[in-house]
C-alpha cells in the first residue's frame, strides 16, 4: 500500500443532489457513521435500459457492484484470489466425474432482508427466470450450460448441465445467478428503476435524479446469514461527473474513498507524493481494453483491413502517453496473468510495421485510404478514453493507409447502439465475471455474446470452447485456449489493446481498504472499517 496526499485540479460539474448527500450528517467527513465511496460510474434507467439493477439484465461492472452487496448467490469469490467458496449455500460441489451435475445445499434458516424464508425453490426461480427472460445485455449466456434446475427440499438444488463446465461453480458467483424473491421480481419480466433486494449483507435504498441514481444507500442486513463478515453499519455510494470532482471530493473530506475510474494523473499525483493524509492502494487487476468490430460493417468487413489495423497500433505508445504505469500493453483477450493466456496477437504480428500493413491491405484487394469511425464511449472508463482514441486515429492516420475519424458518446446512448450494430468499430472495456480464461473468450466469441457480434466461428464454438470447459485442472485446458486466441488474432473479430491495474484511494482513518476490491473488480464494501486517523 502507497501512503500519498491528493492534489488535485479544481471541481468540475459535481451532481447537486451528491453534494446535499455528502454533507449532511451521515456522510463520512462530518463524523457520520457512513462509510461514503466515490464512484464515476454512471446508473441511468433509460427507455432502452428501464431495469439498469435486475439481476436478470445487469451486465456491467458498476451495476455488479451493486448487486453484489444486495442480492445474495449460493457462491461467492474470496478475499484476493482463488476458488469461489460458499456463500448462501453450506456446501456445493459436482457429484459426478464429468461435471455435469452440480448439487447445492443452502444454509439452514436465510432469509430475505423482509424476513421471509429463502429456499431451494427460490434459487430455480431466480435461475429459470434468468435464462427465460433473455435480456439484450446478454447476461443470461452466463448460464448458458444449464439444462434444467430441480429442488429436493427447502435446501437442496441440483444443477443438470448440458455440458461438463469446470467454470461453473465461478458463474454461480455472478449476480444473474443472484436469488431474488418471487414476490418482487416477476417471472417474465425485468424490475425497472432501482429498487434492489434480497438476501445479501445489505439492504439497498436509492436517491434518483430524473432517470439518474446519483446517491445509494447500503445499510447492514439484520437478516444476513452468510460467509462475509460485515465490518460497517452503513456505507453510501455517491456518482460523480468525472475523475476530477471525486478526487476534490476526497481530499475535502465530504467522501471517504474514491473507486474506479480514477485518471492516470490522479494516480500518478498519488504515487509520487509523500504525504500520509490518503492512501493509495495499487493492485493486480484482470480488466482490459479493446477495440471491437461488427465484422458485417462495409468498412471492416474484410479480414484484411483488421489485420491491417492490429498491425499498425503501437500499444507501447499509447499506454506510455495515455495511461503510464497504470496499464501495460496486452497481445490477447487473455490477460497475462490468467492462465491459458498467449501473446497470440504480439506472435503474429510482432512490431507494429506500416509496411506489413500495407501489404495485407494490397493482398485483400482494399483501396486505400480506408475511411472509418471510431467509437468511444466518454464517461464509462474515464477521462482518458478520449485521449487514447485520438492517439489511435493519429496512428493509423499517419500510415496513410486509414483516413479515421472518432466520435465519443455518453455511456447511456452508446452501449445500445453498439448491441444495434450501429458502429463498425468501437472501444470498449471488461472486467470479468470471473477470474478464468474462458470469461475473457466465451462473453466475446460464443453463442449469445454480450457484444452481439455477428462473427460466429464454429471450430471455436462447437469445439474449442467445450473442450476447455470439461478440464477441471485449467492448466490442461491451455492447449485449447491457446488454439482459440490463435484464431481470433487471425481473424481479429477484436483487438486487445491493454490491461490495467486497480487502484483505490481512501482517507487514512478507512481501514480494510486492501480488501475492498478483488481481482474481479468486485467491490466489497463489506470490507471497509473506520479506524483512528494519522
Amino acid at each position: 500500500m502507497n501512503r500519498k496526499t491528493l492534489v488535485l485540479p479544481a471541481v468540475i460539474g459535481l451532481l447537486a443532489p451528491v453534494l446535499a448527500a455528502c454533507g449532511g450528517t451521515d456522510g463520512g467527513g462530518d463524523g457520520g457513521d457512513a462509510i461514503v465511496v466515490g464512484t464515476t460510474d454512471r446508473f441511468t434507467a433509460s427507455k432502452d435500459a428501464p431495469a439498469p439493477l435486475d439481476p436478470a439484465y445487469a451486465y456491467d461492472v458498476g451495476t455488479w457492484n451493486v448487486l453484489r452487496q444486495t442480492v445474495q448467490t449460493l457462491m461467492v469469490q474470496p478475499r484476493g484470489e482463488g476458488a469461489p467458496v460458499p456463500e448462501a449455500a453450506e456446501k456445493c460441489g459436482f457429484t459426478d466425474a464429468g461435471n455435469e451435475r452440480y448439487a447445492c445445499t443452502l444454509r439452514d434458516g436465510l432469509k430475505f432482508a423482509n424476513g421471509d424464508p429463502v429456499t431451494a425453490a427460490d434459487v430455480k426461480y431466480s435461475i429459470d427466470r434468468a435464462r427465460a427472460i433473455k435480456a439484450d445485455s446478454g447476461v443470461f449466456a452466463l448460464l448458458s450450460t444449464v439444462d434444467t434446475v430441480e429442488t429436493q427440499g427447502e435446501r437442496e438444488v441440483i444443477f443438470h448441465l448440458k455440458t461438463a463446465d469446470a467454470t461453473f461453480p465461478y458463474k454461480l458467483s455472478t449476480p444473474v445467478a443472484g436469488i431474488v424473491d418471487p414476490d418482487d421480481y416477476q417471472k417474465d419480466k425485468l424490475r425497472e428503476g432501482f429498487e434492489v433486494n434480497g438476501s445479501g449483507p445489505y439492504t439497498f435504498s436509492a436517491e434518483a435524479d430524473g432517470d439518474e441514481l446519483v446517491k445509494a444507500v447500503f445499510t447492514k442486513n439484520p437478516n444476513y446469514k452468510g460467509s462475509l463478515e460485515v465490518n460497517n453499519d452503513k456505507v453510501q455510494m455517491v456518482s460523480f461527473e468525472d475523475a476530477d470532482a471525486m478526487g476534490e471530493a476526497l481530499e475535502k473530506g465530504d467522501i471517504d474513498v474514491m473507486t474506479r475510474t480514477m485518471s492516470p494523473e490522479q494516480i500518478s499525483t498519488l504515487t509520487h507524493s509523500a504525504d500520509d493524509a490518503i492512501d493509495l492502494v495499487d493492485m493486480s487487476g484482470l480488466e482490459i481494453r479493446y477495440l471491437a468490430f461488427n465484422t458485417e460493417a462495409p468498412a471492416v468487413k474484410s479480414r484484411a483491413v483488421r489485420q491491417a489495423m492490429a498491425q499498425i497500433i503501437n500499444r507501447g505508445e499509447l499506454i506510455s502517453k495515455v495511461y503510464g504505469s497504470a496499464a501495460e500493453p496486452l497481445y490477447s483477450l487473455v490477460p497475462a496473468s490468467v492462465t491459458g493466456h498467449s501473446n497470440s496477437f504480439f506472435n503474429k504480428y510482432g512490431e507494429p510495421s506500416v509496411a506489413k500493413a500495407k501489404a495485407l491491405l494490397a493482398k485483400g484487394g482494399i483501396t486505400t485510404p480506408v475511411k472509418l469511425t471510431l467509437h468511444y464511449t466518454t464517461d464509462h472508463y474515464g477521462s482518458a478514453t478520449k485521449k487514447e482514441f485520438e492517439l489511435l486515429r493519429k496512428q493509423l492516420n499517419a500510415s496513410g493507409l486509414f483516413d479515421v475519424t472518432i466520435k465519443g458518446t455518453p455511456w447511456s446512448t452508446f452501449r445500445p447502439a453498439e448491441q444495434k450494430g450501429e458502429y463498425e468499430v468501437y472501444g470498449m472495456g471488461w472486467f470479468p465475471d470471473f477470474p478464468d480464461a474462458d470469461n475473457f473468450i466465451a462473453p466475446f466469441l460464443d453463442k449469445d455474446n454480450f457484444l452481439g457480434s455477428p462473427y460466429a466461428n464454429g471450430e471455436i464454438r462447437n469445439v474449442l470452447i467445450p473442450q476447455s470447459r470439461r478440464e477441471a485442472d485449467r492448466l490442461s485446458a491451455s492447449d485449447s485456449l491457446t488454439d482459440i486466441q490463435d484464431i481470433v488474432a487471425d481473424d481479429v473479430p477484436v483487438l486487445p489493446l491493454w490491461q490495467g491495474k486497480q487502484y483505490l484511494a481512501a482517507r487514512d482513518d478507512i481501514t480494510g481498504t486492501a480488501y475492498a476490491l478483488n481481482s474481479s473488480s468486485t467491490l466489497q464494501l463489506w470490507e471497509l472499517g473506520r479506524g483512528v486517523s494519522g
